[in-house]
């Protein structure tokens, strides 16, 4: 296998589209014969996903392997930062958690040592089984106050010998003044490993920036490689906070409403990707009372902190709404919802907070201790009567008690999760609704012929239009000469 040097996306600040264009280029790479791999040192995200040997990364990683046509590797992301309070992050190292740390003493501690040689050592192991490695950077490279104790930015690069190139959103305003400056503030070293610029999100006319081009190239002494139009019509699953605060937030007549209680620490909001795409379906994501009882079908999602979360369903009045609720409408809970739809959260061991016990919303006949281990891992399931196998992952830490005759679908003939015979059900099956029958049995609640896309098929496509998009506008020759 001919060696390449790593690929390396890096950004003017967050959100300028640096895990999209990693993703493209892995199809592109693959589609062209390479044998990519992604690669991510540090991710920040609630939303994350199992490897086949029972281990956690980021959820952007594992869609990034999907478009490399790979299965999910621990080593494509070694280090995981979950959010489960304001100021504090559960840490997870090579998919295992390793303990709670706030932000100062995870930035500032003298852990990060370690963590930035055991992320080395990741990368090093998958590349040394896939060439190209295309890395993905966080958030700005133009951080001084942290730089010197980054592990996922240039330091990274440097450690991989990467060829980087820096992504602008010239949606944001200001391109200009973020790339001239974000280059300005790096040292000799960075400025070496930079081998060119993407501006990324272009609406209109691309030809109208050719004389930005020029004076960007003038300004900055590298070569503008794109200019990335803004692309509505690509649908590519995004972690990202910001990503979740674009999405729906109210009913519309005439569909089928799916309202997704918005939790303060809710996770794997990627859950609900496939019924975003349904034509049939509008979901949408809220707290508001008055759109929750618009709603056909009500969801409860998973959350990093349960017992937080449900206090708060309470105080604000959501948790007497579903209630009134229930019966009349389907309700469901995933991973973390569908605990607190049982009578009682005890958290025995304050894995998630000082309190040791929270009385749930009491519509289901279970009861949930959460435990010090996380049970991670794919399955393969049974839904309902179906003999359909459908697949999904769990990631939670806790045991539901369900009474016998009451569960929902069937992993290797054991019964999971909680139907209640009528309408409403729970689970801690993350992408159960990526499954045909599931969200087929969902259309027919309000649409008797309706038949559900095949999700698979759809994600496919979407990946090949992301990897016709990068050939189309990015200089993947220039990169390619750069890497080889």
């Amino acid at each position: 296998m001919n060696k390449m040097r790593p690929i390396m996306l890096v950004g003017t600040s967050s959100d300028v589209g640096k895990s999209w264009i990693t993703t493209g280029i892995c199809r592109w790479l693959k589609n062209k014969g390479f044998t990519p791999a992604p690669f991510k040192a540090q991710n920040m995200s609630l939303n994350s996903f199992a490897t086949f040997d029972g281990l956690e990364i980021g959820r952007a990683q594992a869609v990034q392997a999907e478009a490399c046509k790979l299965a999910v590797m621990v080593e494509m992301n070694p280090v995981l930062l979950k959010p489960s309070s304001v100021n504090k992050s559960q840490v997870v190292l090579h998919g295992k958690p390793i303990g709670d740390q706030t932000a100062r003493d995870y930035f500032l501690g003298e852990n990060k040592k370690h963590l930035f040689l055991e992320a080395q050592k990741a990368f090093q192991k998958l590349s040394s089984q896939f060439t190209p490695v295309v890395m993905e950077g966080a958030g700005s490279i133009s951080e001084l106050n942290l730089k010197h104790r980054d592990i996922v930015n240039m330091r990274m690069a440097k450690a991989a010998n990467a060829c980087v190139y820096l992504i602008a959103d010239i949606d944001k305003g200001g391109v200009f003044g973020s790339v001239y400056g974000t280059i300005a503030l790096l040292e000799e070293w960075e400025k070496a490993l930079l081998k060119g610029i993407i501006i990324n999100k272009f609406r209109g006319d691309a030809s109208l920036f050719v004389e930005g081009k020029k004076k960007l190239e003038e300004l900055t002494g590298y070569p503008v490689l794109g200019v990335l139009p803004f692309a509505k019509d690509i649908i590519i699953e995004e972690e990202d906070s910001v990503a979740l605060s674009q999405r729906n937030t109210s009913a519309i007549k005439g569909k089928l409403n799916i309202a997704v209680v918005k939790h303060y620490y809710m996770s794997n909001y990627t859950d609900f990707q496939a019924l975003e795409n349904e034509p049939l379906i509008q979901l949408y994501y809220t707290r508001d009372i008055e759109e929750l009882k618009k709603a056909d079908v009500i969801v409860l999602p998973g959350t990093k902190n349960t017992m937080h979360d449900l206090k708060l369903l309470k105080d604000e009045g959501i948790a007497d709404v579903i209630k009134e609720l229930y019966n009349k409408k389907c309700i469901i809970g995933i991973c973390g919802g569908y605990q607190m739809l049982g009578k009682s959260v005890l958290d025995p061991f304050n894995v998630e907070s000082d309190k040791s016990a929270e009385k749930g919303l009491g519509l289901f006949d279970i009861s949930t201790t959460l435990t010090k281990e996380k049970h991670t891992v794919q399955q393969n399931f049974s839904f309902k009567n179906s003999n359909d196998t459908c697949i999904g992952y769990e990631i939670h830490m806790g045991e539901t008690n369900v009474p016998d005759g009451f569960a929902l679908t069937k992993i290797n003939g054991k019964p999971e999760g909680y139907f209640d015979g009528k309408l409403s059900w729970g689970t801690y099956l993350h992408g159960i609704f990526d499954n045909k029958v599931v969200v087929n049995e969902l259309l027919k609640l309000k649409f008797d012929k309706a038949e559900a896309i095949d999700y698979k098929t759809f994600k496919e496509e979407q990946f090949d239009k992301l990897a016709d998009w990068v050939e189309n506008n990015l200089d993947m020759p220039k990169i390619m000469e750069d890497i080889c």
